[in-house]
């Protein structure tokens, strides 16, 4: 009787810990998605200054802490150097809205809401529009789960079954490389949805699959098998909700916005919308945030422990072997 209930209190403490991890989960997902407002979102003003100060005075007294706002003088070349989302330019006919799909396809929509109330009645120009296999940005966001979800896997394969750690560096980088080349393929060859050069698109992408794999081969590698637990779970669940890959870190809720930023996938979508729409322009705090994972990784994977033995007890020479008496003759 007794034995048949032992099974129970470890059934329900499982089922608990999975309740408890769903109540968790839930809210860091979907709260950030459910409060997308602008924070301090970089917006230009261009035109003459008694006519951009007067539009700057307007938006701080009607949505104050909503926009960083910044009189320039050419707006549109404030979108494409990525310093601004979007841009309001005062001309002869009044102001009129410009903005960059491709800088966040979300951004846009909402600065296309605000021009409705602004310069009613006047058109919205895209200055940087995403690519036209991808006229929603939908496909950019998307595509980041499977490369993240990929490095993970790479990362932790690289832990648990490479046991030197010259041959994790070298599983580590080709990995990455690989990713890039075949990452960017496939996303502007295949799919149409980066535009930009091919092998700056592939660089942004294999520094990404470099940082997500390497440290997680790296805090496997000093810390065994909770480091690499501990960096899955930062990275991905704690990282991609908070990466505003598809929409904008200025958008989610502060300070989990700029948090995001510095993990992976914050940076990683960072980079390669920088690489691939921008020249790369804007990007320099995510390139450094990438750059110190992967390098961090690596160095954590070179002064770490080499890997184990991982087959089952009992049929990777577990049990000491019994060297046979010899049989006396006669």
């Amino acid at each position: 009787m007794t034995r048949t209930l032992r099974p129970l209190p470890l059934a329900l403490l499982i089922a608990v810990a999975v309740v408890a991890l769903q109540a968790l989960l839930v809210p860091l997902f979907a709260g950030p998605a459910s409060h997308l407002a602008p924070r301090d979102l970089p917006l230009a003003v261009a035109g003459p200054q008694p006519a951009a100060e007067q539009i700057v005075a307007r938006l701080e007294a009607g949505r104050p802490g909503a926009f960083d706002l910044e009189i320039v003088p050419d707006g549109d070349a404030a979108i494409r150097d990525h310093e601004a989302y979007g841009a309001i330019v005062v001309g002869a006919a009044g102001p009129e809205m410009h903005v960059s799909s491709a800088a966040g396809p979300t951004v846009a929509a909402l600065l296309t809401q605000a021009a409705a109330e602004i310069s009613p009645g006047r058109p919205v120009t895209d200055v940087v529009p995403t690519a036209a296999g991808d006229p929603r940005g939908a496909g950019f966001g998307a595509a980041f789960l499977p490369l993240a979800m990929t490095s993970l896997v790479a990362g932790t394969l690289a832990f648990l079954f490479v046991r030197r750690r010259g041959a994790r560096l070298l599983a580590l980088v080709t990995y990455a490389a690989g990713a890039g080349l075949a990452g960017a393929a496939v996303q502007q060859y295949w799919l149409d949805v980066l535009p930009g050069d091919y092998f700056a698109v592939s660089g942004g992408l294999a520094l990404f699959s470099l940082a997500v794999a390497a440290a997680v081969c790296g805090l496997g590698a000093v810390a065994g098998r909770p480091g690499a637990v501990l960096a899955i779970v930062t990275i991905f669940l704690v990282g991609n909700p908070l990466s505003g890959v598809s929409a904008a870190p200025e958008l989610l809720p502060q300070p989990w916005g700029t948090v995001g930023q510095y993990l992976p996938i914050g940076a990683g979508g960072s980079v390669v919308r920088a690489v691939a729409y921008f020249g790369g322009a804007g990007a320099g705090v995510a390139f450094a945030v990438l750059g110190a994972y992967a390098l961090g990784g690596l160095l954590l994977v070179a002064a770490g422990r080499r890997g184990t033995d991982l087959a089952p007890r009992g049929l990777a020479g577990s049990a000491p072997r019994v060297k046979p008496e010899p049989v006396p003759a006669g």
